[in-house]
This record gives structure tokens, C-alpha cells and sequence, in this order.
């Protein structure tokens, strides 16, 4: 018999789903109140790349959805009552610190720079930051103004991850300090890998100690515990990355399985002579390509269309650019890689980067500059990833030092997945940046490319380049190389004679 009892009770506690704003609008209430996604995230629970998704088109359900409705809710009550409440009368003298005309006036520049603190006169996503890192420095903070004390902020909820001491929060932005800010002292970030540690150690407890089971489980976890990485080490960051910006069309992909238009430039190069000198060739394997490739110049907000052959040191992106001819070819890859196609192609910035370089006397030159038809770039940085990067060559280092397998393939997984499913991939939807992808895989081929050219200039003879991280040397490479598992060193791969076809 059914029990009408209970069906009213169900009837009774089911809530329709609290209404949201559009997904532009979530973004405009978080900045309209000067919040970042960190601490919003820190509030709801949550991430702040999952923050980033719903304020990008994707909405949240259950407790989460009614939690971020109130948000939001509470965000437009304060914004209108703050648009409804009168001015303050200007009156008084300027010991009594009202608001001035003056003080109303935009903040002058140069600003502090949100990665060293020095002046900087550039801006990006309205942040002021040096965009060559070679200009940041590390200066002293100047003294506070000398009529009033800032007063320091109010210190963040904890983060739902384990993480390192925080740093100093920067001081209050006052009205009547908005005209003098304080450049923060920026701290070192502690390099502790705790999360991968604290990691593998649930693994291996949940599994009782067998390595296999542990290894398979942090295999599966890459992904979403690399993020929770990044996550973490962006904590205090001034300014958010972007997870899905609008793209252009050349990097979206064609059809389910295809590809979009940007060349990455992998070398596929065997050299087709022998060495001159009788021996073995020695296949080396270099070592955290693509965790080395994470230090490059990576946009930071949504690219902007240009055409003409210019280039900006300050910006990075995607170029379309007549490539040079190349004449080394029986020596010596192509940087472009194997392209046969003739004509103009679009490249990321670290390769035409490297054409740029070997068009100068101190390469040579070995070609003449490419030629750049249209571009899509945006303000850059080296520095985006790289405290991410720190954790994960930390981590390696120890796992290697301490014999620990189960680390360093659990890291290694971390790293690659990341770069590879930061693209169009169900598998990472968090961050949807095909650019990067593209951007820090053609750094790892320029890496690999620049070590071949350097056992060349060496007097080595390089008979194969390939991939990511395959490189074979006849001769003495120990003269150019030091063999080891560090992130700066190579592993001997292989070693065959020079008339073994196999490799070819």
C-alpha cells in the first residue's frame, strides 16, 4: 500500500532549483566588488577553476547552485545599495581625510607590479605586471604613507587543500592611499610538494601498501590533483587565468577527430649519411621535456587580432608567418619541422622565436627572418606557471633521490596530462586553453632543437632528433651533456652502430 505520508513529505522538501544570471554577469558582480575567483572559491567550497566555469556558461547544482545563487544574490543587494547611498558631503579640511576631487581621479602611473612589486607602466586583465621578465625586480617595499596607517586585510579562509605558509596579505587600498600604493614584499614561495606527498601516502594507505593498486589510482587522479596543484600554488596570484576565453577559428578543430590549424613544429629528422667517424651512436632521451616546456611566454588574456609584419616582445600568441628556406637540412632538422606544404602557416610563438634567433649574426645566420602576416596575441608572461613548475621538479627530485617509483611516475603523469588536456578535452574541463597547449608543446620541440644545434656546434654529428625528447649523437656527447634523471640532464636511451638500419 502506498504511503501517501511519505510521498508528501517528498513534495514538500523539493526546491526548485535557485535561479542564476547569465554567465557574464556572474563575472561583472564578482569584479564589480573587487573579488577575486580565489576568494569565492574559498567561500563556496569549491576551486577557483571551477569558479571560472560557471562564470564562463556552466552552471553548478545541488547546495553548490543554492550557495553561488546566494552569492550572487547578496553581491547585487550590496551593489545597489552602495549606488543608492548619497555622497559625503565635501566638507571639512584635509586633516579631517573626506574625499577629495583629486582622490577621485584614476591612480597614476606607474602601479606596482603584481609579480616583483617595482613600478610598472604596462597593464594585463587591468593588472600592472612587467611583461619581459627580465624587467621585474625585487625591492624593497616602500614605507607606508606618512599621515595614516593601512590597515592590513582581513587573512583568507583556509583552502580546502593542504598548502604552504601563506604570505602576507597586501595592506587595505584606501581612498586616501590610492594615489601612493605600497609595493607588497613578495615572499619566496616554499617549494614543498606536500600535496603530492600527502597524495601518495592516502594512495598507499587506501591500498594497503601495494604499489600497484596506489600507482593505477594516482594514474587516474592526474588530472583533477594537478589542477588542485596549481590551484594551490596560485593562491595570492592578482589576477586570474582565464579557463575559457572566445577563440579564433584556426584553433578550433575541424571535425570530432581532426586537428585545428596551428603548426607545432615536431621534428620527425633522420640524417641520411653516415658519421664521418666510425663508432656507436647514442641515443639520449632528455629528460622533463615537457615540464621544462612550462616556462615559456604564455598570453594571459583573450588573443587580439593583428595583421603586419610586426612582432612584440611583451606579447605572445599565434602567427601566421611565411616560413624561411632552410639549407642545413642534411646536417641539421628544420625548426619548422617535417612540413611539406608550401606557403604561409600559422606557428606558435615559441617557434617563430627560434626562426627570429637563428636569423641573427649569432646564429649565423642559418636563415632569413620569417615574414608575419596576421597574428593573434595577447600581453605575456614566462612566470604563469612557474611556481606549478617548482612543485612538480621539486617533487621529481626527491622521488628520484628517495628511489620512490610510485612518485615519479605519479608526477610525471601530473605534468603531461596537464599540457595535453588543457585543449579540447573532456577530460580536463576546467581549463580550456588550446593556445597554451599548442604554445608549451612547440617549446618543448624548441628545447629538443636547440640541444641538437648545440651538440652540432660542438662537432657532434646529430643522426636523429625526434618527438619531444629523442635525440642521437655519434661521439663523445659526455662533453656536451651530463648523464643523469635531473630535469637538465639526459638518459642513454640506446646505443647501436652506426650501420644498424633499425633506427632509421
Amino acid at each position: 500500500m502506498t504511503d501517501y505520508n511519505a510521498i508528501d513529505a517528498l513534495l514538500a522538501d523539493a526546491r526548485t532549483p535557485a535561479d542564476l544570471p547569465p554567465a557574464d554577469q556572474r563575472r561583472a558582480l564578482r569584479q564589480a566588488l573587487h573579488l577575486s575567483r580565489t576568494q569565492v572559491a574559498h567561500a563556496l567550497g569549491v576551486s577557483p577553476s571551477t569558479v571560472g566555469g560557471w562564470e564562463t556558461g556552466r552552471d553548478p547544482s545541488g547546495e553548490l547552485r543554492e550557495k553561488y545563487a546566494y552569492f550572487l544574490s547578496g553581491a547585487q543587494e550590496k551593489l545597489r545599495t552602495q549606488n543608492e547611498t548619497p555622497p559625503h558631503p565635501k566638507t571639512g579640511t584635509p586633516d579631517d581625510h573626506t574625499t577629495t576631487a583629486d582622490e577621485d581621479a584614476p591612480r597614476p602611473t606607474p602601479q606596482p607590479c603584481v609579480l616583483c612589486g617595482a613600478p610598472a607602466t604596462d597593464e594585463v586583465e587591468g593588472y600592472p605586471q612587467h611583461l619581459h621578465p627580465d624587467d621585474c625586480t625585487h625591492p624593497t617595499p616602500a614605507p607606508p604613507h606618512p599621515e595614516t596607517t593601512p590597515q592590513p586585510t582581513a587573512p583568507p579562509a583556509p583552502h580546502p587543500n593542504p598548502t604552504p605558509a601563506p604570505r602576507p596579505q597586501a595592506p587595505t587600498r584606501t581612498p586616501e592611499h590610492r594615489q601612493e600604493p605600497t609595493p607588497r614584499r613578495r615572499t619566496p614561495h616554499p617549494r614543498t610538494p606536500d600535496l603530492i606527498t600527502q597524495a601518495v601516502q592516502t594512495a598507499l594507505d587506501t591500498h594497503a601498501g601495494d604499489l600497484t593498486a596506489a600507482s593505477a589510482e594516482l594514474q587516474r587522479r592526474a588530472i583533477p590533483d594537478a589542477m588542485a596543484l596549481l590551484d594551490a600554488t596560485r593562491i595570492g596570484a592578482r589576477y586570474d587565468i582565464v579557463g575559457h576565453p572566445p577563440l579564433p577559428d584556426i584553433l578550433r578543430k575541424k571535425s570530432a577527430h581532426g586537428a585545428d590549424e596551428v603548426w607545432e613544429a615536431r621534428p620527425h629528422w633522420t640524417r641520411q649519411d653516415p658519421p664521418p667517424t666510425p663508432g656507436d651512436i647514442t641515443a639520449l632521451d632528455i629528460n622533463g621535456a615537457y615540464l621544462s616546456a612550462l616556462k615559456t611566454h604564455l598570453p594571459l588574456g583573450a588573443l587580439e587580432y593583428s595583421t603586419g609584419n610586426v612582432h612584440s616582445r611583451r606579447r605572445a600568441g599565434i602567427h601566421l608567418i611565411t616560413p624561411p628556406e632552410w639549407d642545413h637540412h642534411p646536417y641539421l632538422p628544420n625548426p619548422l619541422g617535417n612540413r611539406e606544404e608550401p606557403g604561409p602557416v600559422w606557428v606558435t610563438e615559441p617557434t617563430l622565436r627560434l626562426l627570429q634567433r637563428l636569423a641573427t649574426d649569432q646564429y649565423g645566420p642559418l636563415c632569413d627572418p620569417p615574414v608575419i602576416h596576421e597574428s593573434f596575441t595577447s600581453g605575456a608572461t614566462e612566470q604563469l606557471f612557474e611556481k606549478f613548475r617548482q612543485a612538480l621538479r621539486d617533487a621529481r627530485e626527491k622521488a628520484i633521490t628517495e628511489e620512490d617509483e610510485v612518485t615519479l611516475e605519479y608526477v610525471k603523469s601530473m605534468y603531461s596530462k596537464f599540457v595535453s588536456t588543457m585543449g579540447e578535452s573532456n577530460y580536463n574541463r576546467a581549463l580550456y586553453r588550446p593556445d597554451w597547449m599548442h604554445i608549451i608543446r612547440s617549446q618543448a620541440f624548441v628545447n629538443l632543437w636547440l640541444k641538437a644545434h648545440k651538440a652540432h656546434t660542438a662537432g657532434l654529428t646529430v643522426m636523429r632528433v625526434m618527438g619531444t625528447d629523442e635525440l642521437h649523437i655519434a661521439g663523445n656527447w659526455q662533453q656536451v651533456f651530463t648523464e643523469g634523471r635531473g630535469v637538465s640532464q639526459v638518459k642513454v636511451k640506446d646505443v647501436y652502430a652506426a650501420t644498424d638500419t633499425s633506427h632509421r
